[in-house]
């Protein structure tokens, strides 16, 4: 019995604005609980909501740039539930009318593009947040700094197959919104985080399965680890004889598992209905015209350009483009008349490493273009060797400094010198008769014990182009 995953995921984005969506409270974060709050975000009765003008933009800008129709009069509802971080009880979103529908983007997984539907995009508010256990007493504690702060909340169509679809679908998503400049993506303050709702159905099975949602998974690693211990459990509680509950779970990423966190409502449970409170957004198409000639070259064109005019393989593209700062520090060193293809490999390897391990943005790192251009240029003719390179690189981490400086002061020069590498050369070919002979009766692989004889005498300087070149002919002679 084959069974084929079906997965949708409902991304929530944070906006970066500087006040929240219906007051002007400030979105900072990290700020002392409930600081950043008012009489219209606390819900207290008798306030009432006006539009962040930048959340409408904001929500353009991104259904323009995941091809949905604009809608040019979204409406505003209340979806009625309790919960002690909504003051309200209830929040406002959007329902049948959302501003942005109908959309799509490609990903690419395992050399493959494929197109993944975007059903709506819609603005809403979020919720407080509760802490547990954090005083005196068994207490939670209520903090409403988030309350009214702008979301966008993304649902995709149940197009999404693989665990990996899924996280390159939120990595897309992430990479839009931060060239779009409409949120900074920050998944550990839970500015981008998803829900994902994944079912199993048999194979060939036009009738989707029940479905759970699993919800604020805030990291590309636990969106894929999640959905695949979901498609795990399903599977064997279906093989096993037993039904599918609906229901909303939580992920816990110690134990790698998901929980059952409560039974998973349906639309009709939330009672939407229009907010009295607030008036039809009607917005001009020559606005919505005027956001899309504003904006910037958003991944997939980049991806595209960096293909034709740098000549990459789309993979690499694919690294470079996936976050801003990296596809426009790549292009600057480039522009500083580094070897495009030289230059994305120490982006990708080198840099990428380093940003790896250490969690800093490539800023961060304190290697500018024009010295990671230079470092390159040192390669390509011949004054250090890329292990030298290696050696450099790892000190301008250290001590940020031009690369040419650093081979001075540590004496990385390379010797390319034919007279100079011929004599030591020479000389080691006289110490080492056995050797020589063993290669002339045909064991070549003694070479290797040659240029490791001079690199050692030399301290690691010797061109090895030149080495190999010199001992092949005086071996051979």
């Amino acid at each position: 019995m084959e069974f084929e995953p079906v997965i949708g995921l409902e991304i929530h984005a944070q906006m970066a604005t500087q006040s929240k969506i219906f007051c002007n409270c400030s979105t900072e974060f990290g700020k002392p609980p409930n600081a950043n709050t008012c009489p219209v975000c606390l819900g207290l009765p008798g306030v009432l909501p006006v539009l962040n003008k930048q959340v409408l933009e904001y929500a353009v800008r991104l259904g323009l740039a995941t091809n949905c129709t604009i809608r040019l009069d979204s409406q505003f509802a209340r979806k009625n539930y309790f919960y002690p971080d909504l003051p309200k009880a209830y929040q406002i979103s959007q329902f049948d009318r959302p501003i942005c529908e109908n959309g799509w983007l490609n990903i690419d997984v395992d050399g493959q593009t494929k197109k993944i539907g975007i059903t709506r995009i819609h603005m809403e508010e979020d919720a407080g947040k509760l802490m547990h256990g954090e005083g005196e007493g068994d207490w939670s504690y209520v903090d409403l700094n988030r309350a009214g702060v702008p979301l966008l909340e993304i649902v995709s169509e149940p197009d999404l197959r693989t665990p990996e679809e899924a996280k390159a679908y939120m990595e897309k998503i992430h990479s839009l919104v931060c060239y779009l400049g409409i949120s900074d993506g920050d998944m550990e303050k839970g500015n981008l985080r998803c829900d994902a709702n994944v079912s199993l159905r048999l194979t060939g099975q036009e009738e989707f399965g029940t479905r759970t949602e699993t919800k604020n998974l805030n990291s590309f690693r636990f969106i894929q680890q999640a959905i695949a211990y979901e498609i795990v459990r399903q599977r064997e509680e279906l093989l096993d004889g037993n039904e599918i509950v609906q229901e909303t779970r939580l992920w816990d990423s110690d134990k790698k598992i998901t929980y059952s966190m409560r039974s998973k409502e349906e639309a009709h449970d939330y009672r939407y209905f229009p907010d009295p409170d607030l008036p039809v957004p009607h917005i001009a198409q020559d606005w919505v015209d005027s956001i899309a000639a504003s904006l910037p070259e958003l991944p997939d064109a980049k991806r595209e350009r960096f293909i034709h005019e740098y000549g990459l393989r789309p993979e690499d593209a694919n690294v470079l483009v996936a976050e801003q700062s990296v596809a426009d520090y790549y292009e600057e060193v480039v522009a500083h008349h580094a070897n495009p293809k030289t230059a994305c490999n120490w982006v990708i390897m080198e840099m990428g490493r380093v940003m790896n391990e250490t969690r800093k943005s490539i800023q961060e790192l304190g290697i500018s273009a024009n010295h990671l251009a230079e470092l390159i240029g040192l390669i390509e003719d011949n004054s250090i060797s890329g292990k030298m390179a290696k050696t450099v690189f790892e000190e301008m981490l250290q001590n940020p400094q031009a690369p040419h400086a650093i081979v001075e002061s540590k004496g990385l020069k390379q010797i390319s010198d034919e007279d100079a590498l011929g004599r030591q050369i020479d000389e080691i070919l006289n110490n080492n008769p056995a050797q020589v002979e063993q290669y002339r009766a045909g064991k070549t692989k003694v070479l290797g014990f040659f240029v490791g004889q001079i690199m050692k005498a030399t301290k690691g300087q010797a061109n090895p182009q030149v080495v190999n070149q010199l001992l092949k002919q005086k071996l051979d002679s």
